[in-house]
């Protein structure tokens, strides 16, 4: 099961999701210009704002889903 990470950037209502903290830099990098510093304290630390960057970045990691149990009189 995948752990997806929500990326809230500050001004933006709507997240981003990735799969994984290296989809998240590549993101933060390339389409949000965020130096490798930043890119790193970010996925290292959750979080990220200035200096480092323009605008507050943090990663929320959605939680994972309760297994499902059935009894065997539902199955």
């Amino acid at each position: 099961m995948i752990a997806w990470l929500d990326l809230l950037t500050e001004g933006d209502l709507h997240p981003r999701r990735f799969a994984s903290p290296a989809a998240v830099r590549a993101y933060a990098v390339k389409m949000e210009r965020l130096s490798e510093e930043a890119a790193n304290a970010l996925t290292r630390d959750g979080q990220v704002g200035p200096p480092l960057a323009r605008r507050e970045y943090r990663l929320q990691p959605l939680p994972l889903p309760l297994p499902t149990v059935l009894r065997p009189d539902h199955a």
